[in-house]
């Protein structure tokens, strides 16, 4: 059987947006000048660069920094980018860690898809939660910390994808937007599938049969 390796993109409808080549399908193969595609797990800034142009925020809150893709793109649209970092000890999950920097209306999270990279030994850490359960919550903690901080029109955009644990599919963008509606949010727009390019898992070879997944999901959500 000859697989397809090229799959062109449907054709999306002409509309007033700002940033019209933005679609439920992101599949930009570059990643650009932002952060650095040495932290593992670390995704390209065209995504962030687009949300960015689309919704015009004055103020961008990155509470899970890593290799600083949000803050150099925010550097390079001249708006104002306060983040954070567990790895400075400061913990997205805290609230305490939110005073001082006012209200934002936009807030970028790329966090750690729960177990499937461990990068560091801090407990507090989300890639080191000892159950699904423990991460969800802690999820909750940071979604709700971050709606403290929002202004009433502020969108909150979180890109995340799903693993399998010996052979258990776990499904977090969907399993997390179950819970930010659960507490008030709602989805602003579609989700959004970003196509994963560069990934370690796509130059290795494996000794089973499975379906293996290629994307992550981008959820933006507003007040309900």
């Amino acid at each position: 059987m000859t697989q397809q390796t090229f799959v062109p993109l449907p054709i999306a409808p002409a509309t007033t947006s700002p940033v019209p080549h933005l679609t439920s399908i992101h599949a930009n193969p570059k990643r650009g000048p932002y952060g650095s595609n040495r932290y593992r797990g670390n995704c390209g800034g065209y995504l962030i660069r687009d949300l960015i142009q689309y919704y015009q925020p004055n103020h961008v809150l990155d509470p899970m920094r890593g290799s600083g893709t949000c803050q150099d793109v925010c550097r390079e649209l001249r708006v104002t980018c306060t983040s954070m970092d567990i790895k400075e000890g400061d913990d997205a999950a805290d609230p305490h860690c939110y005073a001082g920097f006012g209200n934002v209306d936009f807030v970028w999270m790329h966090p750690p898809y729960w177990s499937m990279i461990r990068y560091n030994e801090d407990p507090d850490c989300l890639s080191n939660a000892p159950t699904l359960e423990d991460f969800l919550g802690r999820m909750d903690a940071v979604l709700h910390n971050c709606r403290s901080v929002l202004t009433s029109n502020g969108k909150i955009a979180v890109l995340i994808g799903g693993f399998s644990i010996r052979g258990r599919y776990q499904p977090l963008a969907q399993l997390i937007m179950s819970r930010a509606i659960d507490q008030g949010l709602w989805p602003a727009t579609t989700e959004i599938i970003r196509f994963q390019h560069g990934n370690t898992s796509s130059r290795r070879s494996y000794n089973r049969c499975f379906i293996p997944g290629v994307h992550d999901t981008c959820m933006v959500f507003e007040e309900g």
